[in-house]
């Protein structure tokens, strides 16, 4: 069944579309590009404050928290190895 999985003496769970998607583009990716991308954000959200471009320096700078959000789900993704059923 697709989107199904076991792992160990647990039950079977269905992921939805949405999740398979996510971790079907996220594991092409190697972990540590989410980090660097939140780093960038944060830099260029500085050079931007930097320049005097304060609405732009303040949207740049909430990417962070949401890509170092996508690398945690997929380093928990990896380490679960749930992208092997995918």
């Amino acid at each position: 069944m697709e989107g199904t999985f076991t792992t160990g003496t647990t039950t079977s769970r269905t992921e939805g579309p949405i999740a398979r998607a996510i971790e079907e583009q996220t594991s092409k990716l190697p972990s540590d590009t989410f980090l660097w991308a939140a780093a960038g954000s944060i830099v260029a959200s500085a050079v931007l404050r930097a320049f005097g471009k304060g609405e732009a320096a303040v949207f740049v700078g909430q990417w962070a928290p949401t890509l170092l959000i996508l690398g945690l789900y997929n380093k928990i993704v990896k380490v679960q190895g749930h992208d092997r059923f995918s």
